[in-house]
């Protein structure tokens, strides 16, 4: 049975029996402790924490999920894996312990022509925990299962929480015998090779406390309604399902490899090394799709960080098998074709996928390239200090800034006869792993500073937001907080939060920035509003200073926005939106929206691409935008399902989550996006579009930013000012400035030429009377002085050279000449091999002199340069020389 019938199957029988069907979520976690969904229950964390209601009681769902723990194993063993994807049924309220069981016990063992999976119920054993009394009677008496296929475990296997204070609950686990050939009999508590889990129930029945570890921590009591929380392992089921040893010899895992072979001609099963490499290309080639398909790009931090990590394990796997050019694309590509079948935003997007992974690639190609370079050079200063083991340190900084994977660094230092200081190195990782955990762990508490605003949420609903249609309006105040703390009052000088049952005011959110303005009590108060953000769903909170008077909750209140701010920024949205679609038009679907700020006046728009867009393009979109303004097309907002916004092509961004309800944002016939921001009712109150420029901010995402309106008319009335000025200055036209200012340029850089052409002639004079005047000290020629202030570096190097080869014979030579640059001084100094067989050697001399001048400095055994802080230093310092040279000497 393939993956796709699989996840079909799922889906279909959980709605049947009375589910909604939730599509997965983006893997771009919508928390802000998580980096990616690691879980099946990921999105529906807020329904369980009772953050928000869920949109039914039953729900079913078959979520994409990353997990990126221990990279360096995955491809080690067949178990280790980033990508998976968990079939979930969730229950909030309905069916309990035997619900749960009931349904899965009927999908697993239902015959394949009915709709079941149709395993052998006699291979299935399961685990309860430890005192689930009730659990192990379901299995035994309604089910059927043999009590000596029932196994009871501690908290560690068998009892579940999300790691912080909140619901929890025994779970019950269903695993499935693969046969003597993978083991010794005795059920999963023996054997879990053998006894592979493919199912667990967990039981949301208790509230803990805070605890120290997973399973160190208080059961606080009952919760007021019990739930469910399930999770199948798709890969593990279709591993069973279709005959196979592991799960990287599943459908969607092998057409991978097989794409390897045929690149590099390399078969799996043909040796241990080749297949770590096969299934470390099979996993992270899939979960790099994933995540691009998610709107992931490749970076130095986060996610992105993640993504760029196992794109370049697999990249560098793929040329020890031994490609030599670029194969993503065509790895990339079978992903797509065979992951699509169950995601097809991959078939729309794979043009944006591919782009984003072969800027990649090649990116990383030349890194490896530099990276060899910096490896290099750290092999040939360990040799040169007569060491054998290259430092941990050095391995841990290819690694780190570079990506150069550790098993490169150890293959290419003992092609050199040498070896890696391993310990030193996964010190320095761990070093770095536990900081990312205690990161995280500190991360966690973030769920309790957030009860506040929970309860009241939970006392007063959410509030409603009236800014699309209003300005201003009345209000009551139903929660107040001061420094984080709910408060029955604050007083004047205050900072408060305030939380009002309805709002004109915008929250912060999908680029557009926070409305500002005042809320008014009926008491005379006063709260000058600088922000309002939703700390948890539904919730807007007016961050603020009471500047008169006092507030209460529960007060009468007036909201009034600042208008001139909002229209502002209302502008700058219509604007993004406008810039979009013209870059779209201009540069294709890559060019998706991957982040965007919306303020008074201006904008900036963050979007895909490689490589930089053309000043041309640039100007065409530019034009292309202010076209539209001047159409004087409709802006429009209508509210419909998710389903009917696609039918009708609106653009959703990547990685925000949408409900089933969206606002589809419309512009004449030009532009349809999901936004829930405010906007002008049409565009010719845009007035006027300027892009400033556009510039890379990371790996394949290029930034435009933008005036509008007021702003923009300023900006070109400035620099019509200038280019008046430069009429003035030229004289000439403005479409004649760009070749008479290069003209003028031109002459300007001929002349500087000349003037330098000139200087270094006459520095080179020189050289003829400095050789003439050369001092005998024990019986080497040695020339010494200071040259006119401004010689350049090179014109006193050439100087120095000239000097030393003027003096003719087989007599020790040195020059060591000085000047004063930009206020600097600066030395060169040179000997030939005659002053170097005495111990003379330039190098050594031109630290002795930088040293006397406050500096440093080095070079070759010849010719070497140095500078320092004081100029007044240089008479010191050619004393110095002279001195040295007949110490040597």
């Amino acid at each position: 049975m393939e993956s796709a019938e699989i996840r079909r199957r799922w889906l279909s029988f959980f709605e049947e029996r009375g589910h909604a069907v939730v599509p997965s979520a983006s893997l771009i976690a919508d928390d802000p402790t998580l980096l990616l969904v690691n879980a099946g229950m990921v999105p529906f964390k807020p329904y369980f924490l009772g953050e928000v209601k869920p949109p039914a009681s039953k729900l079913t769902s078959v979520q994409k999920c990353v997990r990126t723990p221990d990279i360096e194993e995955v491809g080690k063993t067949t178990r280790h894996g980033t990508f998976f994807q968990m079939c979930g049924n969730f229950s909030f309220g309905e069916y309990f312990k035997e619900g749960a069981i009931t349904y899965a016990w009927e999908l697993l063992t239902s015959p394949v022509a009915d709709g079941g999976f149709g395993l052998e119920p006699e291979k299935l054993w399961i685990t309860v925990y430890l005192d689930d009394d009730e659990a192990e009677q379901i299995w035994r008496e309604k089910i059927g299962v043999p009590a000596e296929r029932i196994q009871r475990l501690g908290k560690k296997d068998n009892f579940w929480s999300m790691g912080v204070p909140g619901p929890c609950g025994p779970c019950s686990e269903i695993n499935y015998d693969r046969g003597p050939e993978f083991g010794a009999e005795g059920g999963p508590a023996v054997n879990d090779e053998r006894y592979v889990e493919i199912w667990n129930l967990v039981f949301m029945q208790f509230e803990r406390g805070a605890g120290e570890n997973k399973e160190d921590f208080p059961i606080l009591g009952d919760l007021p309604s019990k739930n469910i929380d399930t999770g199948l392992g798709l890969e593990r089921l279709a591993m069973i399902l279709q005959g196979v040893q592991n799960m990287y010899e599943t459908d969607t895992l092998r057409v991978v490899m097989d794409k390897a072979t045929e690149l590099t001609g390399v078969r799996y099963g043909q040796a241990k090394d080749s297949d770590v490499s096969m299934r470390v290309v099979a996993d992270h080639i899939r979960t790099s799709a994933m995540l691009i398909g998610d709107g992931v790009t490749p970076g130095n931090e986060g996610r992105g960080y993640v993504l760029r990590r196992i794109m370049r394990r697999a990249i560098r796997n793929m040329r020890l098998m031994g490609a030599t050019g670029p194969v993503v694309l065509d790895l990339i590509g079978v992903v797509i074709d065979t992951m699509g079948l169950q995601y097809p935003e991959l078939i729309t997007e794979r043009k944006r996928i591919e782009t984003v992974a072969l800027a990649e690639e090649a990116a990383f190609l030349k890194a490896l390239k530099g990276g060899t370079n910096i490896l290099d050079t750290a092999i040939t200063e360990t040799k040169a200090a007569g060491g054998s083991v290259l430092a941990g340190d050095k391995a841990f900084l290819l690694h780190d800034t570079w990506g150069f994977p550790i098993d490169l660094t150890l293959e290419m230092a003992s092609e050199q006869g040498l070896t890696v200081d391993e310990p030193g190195f996964r010190r320095l990782m761990q070093e770095q792993r536990d900081k990312a955990k205690a990161d995280a762990r500190a991360k966690k508490t973030g769920h309790a500073d957030l009860s506040a605003y929970r309860e009241v949420a939970d006392n007063s609903g959410e509030t409603e937001f009236t800014g699309y249609g209003s300005t201003e309006g009345e209000s009551t105040i139903v929660g107040l907080l001061v420094d984080g703390v709910s408060s029955p009052a604050a007083s004047e000088g205050d900072e408060v939060e305030i939380v009002l049952d309805r709002s004109p005011f915008y929250a912060e959110g999908g680029g557009q920035l926070a409305d500002q303005g005042r809320i008014k009590l009926h008491s005379g108060a006063v709260v000058e509003i600088r922000d309002v953000q939703k700390p948890v769903p539904g919730v807007h909170v007016h961050k603020g200073v009471v500047q008169v008077g006092e507030v209460t909750v529960g007060a009468s209140a007036y909201a009034v926005i600042d208008v001139k701010r909002r229209r502002a920024i209302a502008r700058a949205h219509s604007a993004t939106h406008l810039t979009h679609q013209a870059l779209r038009d201009a540069l294709g679907p890559t060019a998706a929206q991957a982040g965007s700020e919306n303020s008074p006046g201006r904008f900036r728009f963050d979007f895909g691409s490689p490589n930089a867009v053309p000043g041309t393009v640039l100007t065409d979109v530019e034009q292309k935008i202010n076209d539209v303004l001047s159409r004087e097309l409709d802006v429009t907002a209508e509210v419909m399902s998710i389903d009917e916004a696609k039918k009708q092509g609106a653009i959703a961004e990547f990685g925000e989550k949408y409900g089933e309800r969206v606002r589809v944002v419309t512009i004449g016939d030009f532009s349809k996006e999901l936004c829930g921001g405010t906007h002008v009712a049409n565009t010719a109150q845009l007035g006027l579009v300027k892009l400033l420029g556009e510039s890379s901010i990371g790996s394949g995402v290029r930034r435009v930013e933008a005036l509008v309106g007021a702003d923009a008319y300023n900006f070109l009335a400035k620099e019509h000012t200038v280019v008046a000025q430069l009429q003035e200055l030229v004289k000439g036209r403005p479409e004649e400035l760009p070749e008479k200012i290069a003209s003028m340029l031109g002459k300007l850089k001929d002349a500087e030429k000349e003037i330098e052409k000139f200087r270094a002639e006459k520095v080179l004079q020189a050289a003829a009377g400095l050789a003439a005047g050369a001092q005998d000290v024990r019986g080497v020629a040695v020339v010494t002085g200071q040259v006119p202030d401004g010689t350049g570096a090179d014109d006193l190097r050439k100087l120095v050279l000239d000097v030393r080869g003027r003096i003719q014979g087989d007599r020790p030579v040195v020059v060591a000449l000085f000047t004063v640059a930009s206020g600097r001084p600066l030395t060169v100094i040179a000997t030939n091999e005659a002053a170097r067989e005495r111990g003379l050697k330039a190098g050594d001399l031109v630290r002795t002199a930088a040293k006397t001048l406050g500096g440093g400095g080095g070079g070759k055994p010849d010719v070497a340069q140095g500078g320092g802080q004081n100029p007044d230093a240089i008479g010191e310092a050619i004393g110095a020389i002279e001195r040295l040279v007949g110490e040597t000497a």
